[in-house]
């Protein structure tokens, strides 16, 4: 039989669940039971590899001290490990038992806390223990507690070695129901390899290092799009502007591809034309990019296209018209 136990406390020298795990240890070594140890705050750089530790066990402890609140970063950080990395078809068949001594308030809460995640994980929970010690030396002075630590661990090895079965638990159907993971389904093999890489800090960052690249190749991409688009027929109307002395006109395009207004102000010889917007314009056009298109190309003219219906306006009808005069698209 093999079990392991997994420590989530600081690993200070009063802490009274080093104490209890030390016992317990002691007492499954006597019945010939392979026990390792796995301090997580020794190995908190690589706890979301630990999840492969579980492969070859028949039952697990897991011990936490609660100094003020809840079972502490490390476990739940394994915890979430088991989650995302663990092989669920054999975490449905390791016991678990639940090991917290508190210093302060908590002690139950962190024991059931336990219990429930390793239940949706799909685990076994066993017998465990939990106590409010404020000085870890009345365990060691008090041989009622060590007779107590000695038989919880016997509990356990009998539960683990005859298998014992208990009633399932509501919330192993509440999972199979609402708490589904939205992992992408992976192979044990490919789940392992992953964990690694995401203990990999080295690995980690330079995928961050790449997400960072990515992102700002696209938003380039993005603004030269932009760029390009805000450039649409501004050097066709700057390549065919034919100035009319004393002509002063302002036009604005609506065309319904682009997301800005096409304005064009003409003064004599002076021409301004950007993407913007116009609170007066002498004439509002709406037109769709392909008619513009075809007009800039010289296969129509905007009196034509206004008179099939291919676009409408508003303002000015003189000023209108002029717009075939001072921009010569056809030849």
């Amino acid at each position: 039989m093999k079990i392991n136990i997994y420590y989530g406390g600081r690993g200070l020298l009063d802490d009274p669940t080093l104490f209890v795990i030390n016992k317990m240890q002691a007492v499954l070594e006597e019945l010939n039971v392979r026990v390792d140890r796995y301090n997580l705050h020794e190995l908190k750089n690589s706890i979301t590899t630990l999840p492969q530790t579980l492969k070859d066990v028949d039952g697990i402890i897991l011990a936490s001290t609660v100094e003020w609140y809840g079972i502490g970063g490390y476990m739940q950080q394994f915890l979430d490990a088991c989650w995302l990395y663990g092989d669920k078809e054999k975490i449905s068949k390791i016991y678990m038992s639940p090991v917290v001594m508190s210093t302060t308030y908590g002690e139950r809460e962190a024991k059931l806390n336990l219990r429930m995640a390793w239940e949706i994980l799909g685990g076994l929970p066993c017998t465990g223990m939990c106590g409010y010690i404020a000085d870890s030396a009345m365990l060691e002075m008090d041989d009622r507690y060590v007779d107590l630590i000695e038989k919880k661990a016997e509990n356990i090895y009998r539960t683990i070695n005859q298998k014992m079965v208990s009633f399932p638990a509501s919330n192993q159907a509440v999972k199979q129901k609402v708490a589904v993971s939205k992992t992408i389904n992976l192979t044990p093999q490919e789940t392992e390899q992953l964990s690694q890489y995401a203990s990999d800090e080295d690995y980690v960052q330079r995928q961050k290092e790449d997400l960072q690249e990515l992102a700002s190749m696209f938003r380039g991409m993005m603004k030269t799009a932009d760029m390009l688009e805000e450039g649409l027929f501004i050097n066709d109307f700057k390549s065919h502007y034919k100035p009319q002395a004393g002509f002063e006109g302002s036009y604005k395009f609506t065309i319904d591809s682009q997301k800005n207004c096409l304005i064009i102000k003409v003064d004599g010889a002076s021409l301004e034309i950007y993407y913007g917007s116009l609170d007066q314009a002498d004439v509002s056009i709406q037109i769709a990019e392909d008619v513009l298109s075809g007009i800039v190309a010289g296969r129509m003219t905007f009196q034509r296209a206004f008179m099939a219906g291919e676009m409408t306006m508003k303002g000015d009808f003189r000023i209108l018209r002029t717009l075939d005069q001072i921009f010569t698209f056809s030849s």
